[in-house]
């Protein structure tokens, strides 16, 4: 990895949260859900939607995820996204999101 390339990733903001809600979100073009996240006490809550359907909506309630806070708000459909969750895409196109390991807490930095 060039220096350049290493000064743009350590100005992203990963985290560790936890999907506190899941909902369908019925607006989406794509099939799509709005997670809430929470990245513990000194980041707080944060909203998105992601295209990962593959999951049933309960098995992500309290599930511990990863994902980049700092990359600025955007609206989509109703919902104004505030972070983007993590996962590997498969060849069918599903998502498998990325989870840190057991021990880690709300709100760690991931470098």
């Amino acid at each position: 990895m060039n220096s350049e390339n290493v000064k743009l990733f350590s100005k992203l903001d990963i985290r560790v949260g936890k999907i506190i809600k899941a909902e369908i979100f019925e607006q989406a073009i794509k099939p799509a859900y709005i997670l809430t996240i929470d990245f513990g006490e000194d980041i707080g809550l944060k909203k998105t939607s992601a295209q990962i359907t593959n999951y049933e909506l309960k098995s992500l309630i309290n599930k511990k995820c990863i994902a980049v806070i700092n990359l600025g708000e955007k609206q989509i459909g109703s919902i104004m996204s505030q972070c983007l969750i993590l996962g590997s895409i498969k060849s069918n196109g599903d998502v498998l999101l990325l989870a840190p390991e057991n021990g880690s807490e709300l709100g760690d930095r991931i470098a």
